[in-house]
């Protein structure tokens, strides 16, 4: 069972932006705050804001070794599941993830339940841990800002808006890599950076369904079914995640970042590509 100790602390905008600048760098990296949940429902509206977790510490093996991304630090703006999930696998292998929400609800999945442990979300619980997490209205050019300023000391920038929204911010590929020429910047969208539905939302049960696998759920003469759990944004954060690993990889080598695209179609035409593969050799036997 999870224990936490709940807290909390809030600071404005201007002096977040100021302390997160490439000066304090060093203080940045000896600082790692676990996720934190708010007391209440609600976040304030601040511009920025910063709050914190402290997990009761639990004997464990291995709990002294440097973790394979130790020193790495990710910079997470995406909400409810694809994303968080492949943010959150890299953070139990040691990275920072900061986790950028909100202000005033913070991400979606916080209200979801039940289940809840007091007033948190255990599906919010279970797909953030190992987390920081700030506040911030990144369509105010202060926000935006903030954004940058931690970017420019960050080795990994997953986002998941449609396409051109972090753009009109200021907060996209292009403008991000002026600034941090050695970024991995992911983008987990629903249908890619370009083509006919790009700039549509992207949610699993569609893509399960376009994609084919609700064809291959259920009886036989039988309706589509949808999955028990969202299978493509599973499937879609766990593709997001090696492919960060590899671009990490890339960018220790050459000191050059690059643009990840993940979308949640690809994803689960890929996955279910092999299940019907598998299904086609049974039935064929």
């Amino acid at each position: 069972m999870l224990a936490a100790v709940l807290g909390r602390r809030w600071c404005d905008g201007s002096r977040l932006g100021k302390s997160l600048c490439p000066a304090s760098l060093s203080s940045l990296r000896s600082t790692r705050l676990p996720l934190c949940c708010p007391q209440s429902p609600g976040l304030p509206s601040f511009l920025g804001s910063s709050r914190g977790v402290q997990q009761e510490s639990c004997p464990h093996a291995g709990a002294n070794t440097v973790k394979p991304l130790d020193g790495v630090r990710i910079l997470d703006l995406t909400r409810v599941l694809a994303g968080p999930f492949a943010t959150m696998n890299l953070g139990d292998l040691g990275a920072e993830v900061i986790k950028v929400e909100k202000p005033g609800s913070g991400d979606d999945t916080r209200s979801w339940g039940p289940p809840f442990i007091g007033k948190e979300s255990v599906y919010f619980l279970s797909i953030n841990r190992n987390k920081k997490s700030i506040a911030v209205n990144m369509k105010n050019p202060k926000g935006a800002k903030i954004i940058r300023e931690l970017a420019a000391v960050s080795d990994v920038f997953v986002e998941n808006y449609v396409p051109g929204k972090l753009v009109e911010m200021g907060l996209g590929y292009e403008d991000i890599n002026k600034i941090a020429p050695h970024i991995v910047y992911c983008s987990i969208t629903g249908y890619g950076q370009s083509g006919p539905k790009f700039q549509r939302a992207g949610y699993d049960s569609v893509a399960a369904a376009v994609s084919g696998l609700l064809h291959i759920t259920g009886p036989e003469e039988g309706e589509p079914v949808r999955p028990g759990v969202a299978m493509t944004d599973l499937a879609t954060g766990l593709y997001a995640y090696g492919a960060i690993m590899a671009a990490l990889l890339h960018s220790r080598k050459t000191g050059k970042g690059m643009h990840v695209d993940c979308n949640l179609l690809s994803s689960q035409v890929r996955t279910y590509l092999a299940i019907w593969i598998f299904i086609q050799n049974l039935e064929s036997k």
